[in-house]
């Protein structure tokens, strides 16, 4: 029987390159038995640190559909990333932080499994439907999708100790040297996996198992 590695993903829902990432994880996870640990990374966090890193909203919306664009000519389900469905969305492009604060109030109330399901939701809302997901109500709507009680959802969503969770991972990034999603860091040797197809990720697996067989 295969090693067990234990992986930190490092992710933002708003990021187009976490989304190819997240499905080819789940399906090695299961090959492999892999740990994955799940790390929010909010790469903006309010709109005034998206007007600092983009100038304006649309400059930011045009760049970072160039990114989805580039993104899904590798991706593996390309019919779910809806370029234009997003460029004519009547909303600001979305920060990150509603997002992650909903994936850290799913893995309060349902473990590592409920923040990736809430995580590849929300993405899915992000995505393919064009949804805001920096608004609270669309984030604890895709929660009652989900199953989760709605009372105790939004108990879990406004808890400074989610807050907190998230400032956590954050912290936790920095102490890796993380700068960008998403970032795959197993533990057991330090080494990060390089962003790539399904079986170039496998590939990485099985060289990082042979060194700590």
């Amino acid at each position: 029987m295969m090693s067990r590695l234990t992986i930190d993903f490092f992710h933002d829902v708003v990021c187009c390159w976490c989304f190819n990432i997240s499905s080819r994880m789940r399906s090695l996870a299961a090959e492999f038995d892999l740990d994955i640990r799940h790390r929010t990374f909010v790469l903006q966090a309010d709109r005034t640190e998206m007007a600092a890193r983009w100038g304006s909203p649309e400059a930011a919306r045009e760049t970072i559909l160039g990114h989805w664009s580039a993104c899904k000519e590798v991706s593996d389900r390309p019919e779910l990333v809806d370029v234009e469905a997003m460029r004519a969305a009547p909303f600001d492009y979305p920060h990150g932080l509603t997002a992650a604060l909903g994936c850290k109030a799913a893995e309060v109330l349902g473990g590592k499994g409920a923040h990736w399901d809430m995580f590849d939701c929300l993405q899915r809302a992000h995505l393919t439907e064009a949804t805001n997901i920096a608004d609270p109500i669309v984030v604890r709507s895709i929660a009652r999708r989900l199953g989760f009680e709605a009372a105790a959802f939004a108990d879990a969503f406004y808890s400074s100790a989610t807050a907190q969770a998230v400032e956590a991972d954050r912290q936790r990034a920095r102490a890796l040297q993380v700068r960008s999603v998403p970032a795959l860091v197993i533990r057991e040797t330090g080494a990060r996996l390089v962003n790539g197809t399904r079986n170039d990720l496998a590939a990485q697996l099985r060289s990082s198992l042979k060194r700590i067989a």
